[in-house]
């Protein structure tokens, strides 16, 4: 008995010691939280540990634990990563917010279900960007005591629930000219109503409290956003029109200029106009300060992404409108396109504060996978404006394609003739529309992160982001397809510059691939994967606000979206708006009448001004429909008429989408193709006409997908 208990010991012992020398791993959620807070992506520690992705992910979600050799390196990354991103004040787990009821503050209650948007972080007067090379850094602040809820006439303003738990009373308040400021969830506060320094010293002090946290721990607190309707524009003393329809902008010598330059305040380059930046230099006492401004009788909500009518609604409504796409993806500060260019760089800031071991100082370091500063394109990719290409051509010289990247998205219609006997049969055209194609186009995209290098006679290599210089006309593809190489849809007819997921699909479908020469960019990576993330779970959530969910049937799904509110739709457009033309603003061309060809542009001072990017992001966007349409007609014989962008135009035997679109044999969406529902990706219903209206714009050489809603898709930003 006394062996065996010996034995039983020994082995014990024996796993005991096999247990120490195991590499200690944290928790689950904190090896996913190193990471994000890293800004590196599942892909990259993959390929940095030699193991698949989906392992890395089961190491995040606790379904397994890594072996030896594998164990010990990952240890070491995130013991790295722990020591570069600690558990600190702002981004420690925090516990569920007490109920608190209206009489003594505004947050939502716990278990409400609404979701929380904004997290706890450095309050106004701090110094957001981390620690100045001069000190070291301080400790994030206590929280707050609470105080007693704003009133109106001595009422308790805080009479209706928060739709969200919002950080001090929210990012932004609507301004209505009484001296009252409208919040979300029906707070009102008094401001003063005297001259415009007044009020931007309210906005910055703890009267308003007005904050909106960042959004990387490396980035900046948002700044408070004032919204102005005509009513308060007239009481500032501001004109309802500006004079200056050009740029837009008061006048120098205007007096409210005046009396922001006579305290101390500046503006930024473009001035006094509907989205004015008003600010002092950060100094290590005073912190940031600045003030934006979105001035209604001046344009600044665009109806093209806002919707017709939407500044003129009532303060409260606007407030909580406004606050809602806060919230879900960032407080407006400027257009929809400048809004989701500055989503990108505050997911993923250029630089953060680091410690210089030799100076004991602290000093600006870049941000692994992060755009950190501006870099000239590649000929091929730069605008016939740019000083690059100024350079190499004549002003008036048209460059052909094997001298410029041509991606942009489809607009092709079938030839008329190439329809068949059965096609002709049908008695509808019925149009389908990818959701946040170019959302969902930029999801797990790898991208350049630094300049271009050129290549000579490269081997095309499908994992390396840039521009190639290839011959794709030899490749013979169906008619009845848009050609996936170009956007009017047209066999290439020589040598021409692709990006390289145009590329890796030529070699999908079986094209040999052998470029002449390249533009290529070594250091790479997903850069654009948080922006998705955050425009998805916006889009998707707004979208459950209309009553339409990702649990819906595709029958359900079609009923719902018939169904939705025509008149509640402001955020979900601002959204899509916000998704294209943050994508566009990669490519901003010069404006302004006193610009000169040849010159640089402001726009060319940006990281973020990145022309490559958003081909790569066209392409793969434009690659996605084709192969989705190639696999419909592979298995089902159904062929489009039309493209635009990402509409795709079938005709069927019905009204519907479920008509024409195929389905497996047990009943489900045809697996590779399009597939009705909410995420970004996915399809819904575009519109439907008449086959003989349909025939009839093909004969006059027209796109039924631009209008196939009965009326210019372009109208509506589509």
């Amino acid at each position: 008995m006394e062996n065996e208990q010996q034995s039983l010991f020994a082995a014990v012992d024996a796993l005991l010691e096999e247990a120490a020398a195991q590499d200690p791993l944290p928790h689950p959620d904190e090896r996913k939280r190193l990471r994000e807070a890293a800004g590196l992506s599942q892909d990259q520690i993959a390929k940095a540990l030699s193991v698949r992705r989906e392992t890395v992910t089961s190491w995040e979600t606790g379904r397994t634990a890594p072996r030896p050799p594998k164990r010990a390196a990952y240890a070491r990354l995130l013991e790295g990563l722990a020591t570069l991103h600690p558990i600190n004040a702002v981004n420690a787990p925090k516990p569920p917010a007490p109920t608190v009821n209206a009489v003594n503050a505004a947050p939502t209650p716990a278990g409400s279900g609404a979701e929380p948007q904004f997290r706890e972080g450095a309050g106004r007067g701090t110094a957001p960007q981390g620690p100045t090379p001069t000190q070291a850094p301080t400790p994030a602040p206590a929280a707050p005591t609470p105080k007693p809820a704003p009133t109106v006439n001595g009422v308790n303003a805080v009479n209706a629930k928060r739709p969200t738990p919002l950080e001090g009373n929210g990012p932004l308040v609507v301004l209505d000219g009484t001296g009252h400021a409208h919040a979300a969830g029906g707070l009102v506060l008094d401001h003063p109503t005297t001259t415009l320094p007044a009020l931007i010293a309210w906005a910055l002090g703890p009267d308003a409290d007005l904050r909106s946290p960042r959004l990387h721990r490396n980035g900046k607190d948002g700044d408070p956003l004032l919204i102005l309707t005509a009513a308060a524009t007239e009481a500032l003393g501001l004109p309802l029109v500006l004079e200056d329809r050009r740029a837009l902008r008061l006048p120098d010598n205007h007096p409210t200029l005046k009396q922001l330059a006579k305290g101390k305040w500046q503006l930024t380059r473009r001035g006094f106009g509907p989205w004015p930046r008003i600010y002092r230099p950060a100094t290590p006492t005073t912190g940031r300060q600045c003030v934006q401004l979105a001035v209604l009788p001046w344009g600044a909500l665009d109806p093209r992404a806002w919707g017709e009518d939407t500044a003129e609604l009532p303060a409260p409504e606007l407030a909580e409108l406004l606050t809602t796409y806060a919230a879900r993806v960032l407080p407006p500060r400027g257009s929809t396109a400048v809004t989701g260019l500055e989503l990108m760089t505050a997911l993923r800031p250029p630089t953060r504060a680091a410690r210089n071991p030799q100076t004991n100082t602290w000093e600006s370091a870049p941000v692994a996978g992060s755009l950190v500063r501006p870099v000239d394109p590649a000929p091929p990719e730069a605008p016939d404006e740019h000083p690059v290409v100024a350079a190499l051509y004549p002003r008036a010289h048209q460059r052909t394609p094997d001298q410029v990247l041509d991606e942009e998205a489809y607009d092709w219609i079938r030839d008329p003739e190439l329809l068949s006997d059965a096609e002709c049969t049908r008695t509808h055209a019925v149009g389908i529309d990818v959701n946040m194609a170019f959302a969902a186009a930029a999801n797990r995209l790898v991208v350049g992160l630094g300049p271009a290098v050129h290549a000579p006679r490269p081997r095309f290599d499908p994992k390396t982001p840039g521009c190639w210089l290839a011959d794709l006309s030899a490749l013979d593809l169906d008619p009845r397809l848009p050609s996936p190489f170009t956007p009017h849809g047209r066999r290439p007819t020589g040598p021409a510059w692709y990006a390289t997921p145009t590329l890796a699909y030529a070699l999908e479908l079986g094209h040999p691939v052998e470029p002449a020469e390249a533009w290529l960019r070594p250091d790479n990576g997903p850069y654009l994967d948080a922006w998705y993330t955050r425009l998805r779970d916006a889009y998707v959530a707004t979208m459950a606000d209309l009553g339409v969910t990702p649990a819906l049937s595709e029958p359900g799904f079609l009923t719902a979206m018939a169904a939705l509110p025509s008149g509640n739709k402001q955020v979900l457009s601002a959204i899509k708006s916000t998704v294209k033309g943050g994508i566009g603003k990669l490519r901003e061309r010069p404006q302004g009448a006193g610009y000169r060809h040849g010159e640089p542009w402001p726009a060319l001072e940006r990281p973020t001004w990145r022309p490559d990017i958003r081909a790569a992001v066209i392409s793969t966007a434009r690659v996605n429909m084709h192969r989705k349409m190639l696999k419909i007609a592979r298995a089902a014989g159904e062929y489009p008429i039309a493209v635009l962008s990402d509409c795709a135009v079938y005709l069927s035997d019905g009204p519907s989408p479920l008509d024409f679109l195929p389905h497996t044999p047990e009943g489900k969406p045809l697996p590779g193709g399009f597939r009705l529902g909410v995420s970004p990706g996915m399809v819904k219903h575009e519109g439907t006409q008449s086959l003989l209206w349909a025939v009839q714009m093909l004969d006059e050489g027209l796109n039924p997908a631009r209008h196939i809603k009965g009326h210019d898709a372009a109208a509506d930003g589509e």
